[in-house]
């Protein structure tokens, strides 16, 4: 009994020293609406919510083919955003992306980016829509628009193919060499310096399907006009310039200069298969060039005061005649088999039988880094008569880039006639000169090396800027097939 007491008085001296704890009123019941009393019972209002806006998704379509006809195009949308767009006989355009924006639909997007060699805006387009490009059975699952603030607008479909991004599936093991590489300041220091070269080469699929060429002219290193057919070469003439070769190789048209001091010049014919050579024009003559069938040949002609383009048939050279009244200082070649293009230090000109005459100025063509002179080469691509290829003097020579005895310095450059597009092909560390397009567009030849200090050489680069490379010792060097 005593224990017990003794307990009864711990708890309740325990309880006297809590502090008084709040009381929560009895809450009422719920109303019930069957209740006979008919007392009205108050209901608790529920807190309104707070309006919490949705998560927008900041995911956007990567690793899309985008295409379109018409003209043919496509454009390549990566991981970052539009990375390459290629247009049927044209080189690749390497793009730079910037930004994506999304529009409130949350269905379309719009990628910005930037043509990497001249700068331009490009803007692409994509809508999530079923799409049909009128040519397959493919069902596309985007609109797409690229808009090129010099090409134009192209519009087509767009699909989703990872298969197509090799890159996307390396790319836990590029991030690896990445951080590897980061840790080797040397490393490092190399890859900013090629940072801009190794991205565009990284944007552009090798090329492989090219065809070497199968008969050439060039001057070797003494000044001789050589004719390369297959394995055979042959000494043409001990001295010579402005070679033009047949598309079958077989025949060669070349200047001989008659006079040291005038300007009397004798266009001569050679011949592979028989050795043979003989004049064919002259005696103020320059600058020949075969029509794509090898039928006609054109050619300059002097009257003491005017330059003029005279053509004739390849059969009958004596009944040559002038192709128009057009005075010029340079000759190109010919686009078809009645057309040609010709310049004078103002004009580009296309001068036709059965056509009215083409005039684009030259300053179009050249812009502000290249100088006009008539020594210059303007070179039509085979496959696309859109694109030409010239070979001219800078107006301000680059750093790197060697100069000629009066400071000068040559390369060459693409210019696309319609979007007026031009894009230096030259590399800037090298004097480059007599720029020429093998047949199938994808090569371009040229003489490397400033003039009169060897070695010359002529290299072969391809026409999207990739595998510069030596070709041969020769200079000059022209092309039949």
């Amino acid at each position: 009994m005593c224990a017990v007491s003794n307990f009864l008085r711990w708890l309740s001296l325990t309880f006297l020293l809590l502090p008084a704890l709040p009381q929560t009123p009895p809450q009422k019941p719920p109303a019930n609406p069957s209740s006979k009393t008919g007392a009205t019972q108050t209901q608790t209002q529920p807190k309104p919510q707070e309006n919490i806006p949705s998560p927008v998704s900041k995911h956007y379509p990567i690793l899309i083919i985008a295409h379109g006809n018409e003209p043919s195009w496509s454009l390549r949308l990566g991981m970052k955003g539009p990375e390459r767009l290629d247009r049927l006989n044209y080189p690749p355009i390497v793009l730079d992306p910037t930004d994506v924006a999304r529009d409130e639909s949350g269905t379309s997007w719009t990628y910005n980016a930037k043509d990497s060699d001249t700068g331009a805006l490009v803007a692409v387009k994509l809508t999530r829509d079923p799409c049909s490009d009128g040519m397959s059975d493919t069902k596309y699952t985007f609109h797409a628009e690229v808009n090129h603030a010099q090409i134009g607008a192209l519009k087509g479909c767009g699909l989703s193919v990872p298969d197509r991004f090799p890159e996307f599936r390396k790319k836990n093991q590029l991030d690896m060499d990445e951080d590897t590489d980061a840790k080797n300041k040397d490393k490092e220091k190399d890859q900013d310096k090629d940072k801009d070269k190794d991205k565009k080469l990284a944007a552009l699929d090798p090329i492989t399907k090219f065809a070497s060429p199968l008969a050439t002219a060039y001057l070797d290193s003494a000044g001789h006009v050589i004719v390369s057919i297959g394995q055979q070469r042959k000494t043409a003439a001990l001295v010579g310039s402005e070679l033009a070769l047949s598309h079958d190789g077989k025949k060669l048209l070349y200047t001989r200069s008659d006079s040291k001091t005038g300007p009397e010049r004798t266009i001569v014919l050679y011949e592979f298969d028989t050795g043979r050579s003989r004049d064919i024009a002259g005696p103020n003559v320059r600058q020949a060039f075969w029509s794509p069938d090898d039928l006609r040949i054109a050619y300059l002609k002097s009257d003491g005061k005017f330059w003029q383009v005279w053509t004739a048939l390849a059969s009958a050279p004596d009944a040559a005649a002038p192709l128009s009244s057009q005075s010029a200082d340079a000759l190109h070649g010919w686009l078809n088999p009645t057309t040609v293009l010709a310049s004078d230090l103002q004009n580009a000109y296309w001068l036709s039988e059965d056509k009215p005459a083409q005039t684009v100025p030259l300053k179009d063509i050249y812009g502000a880094d290249f100088q006009i002179m008539s020594s210059d080469t303007i070179r039509i691509c085979p496959i696309n008569p859109d694109l030409l290829l010239v070979t001219a003097y800078y107006q301000n020579v680059p750093a790197n880039a060697p100069k000629d005895a009066v400071g000068l310095s040559q390369s060459f450059f693409l210019y696309e006639l319609r979007s007026h597009r031009r894009t230096v092909l030259g590399p800037p560390d090298a004097y480059a000169r007599n720029a020429e397009w093998s047949r199938d567009a994808l090569q371009i030849f040229f003489t490397r090396g400033v003039p009169g200090k060897p070695p010359l050489v002529t290299d072969r680069i391809f026409w999207d800027s990739t595998g510069d490379k030596r070709y041969s010792v020769g200079t000059n060097l022209v092309i039949g097939r």
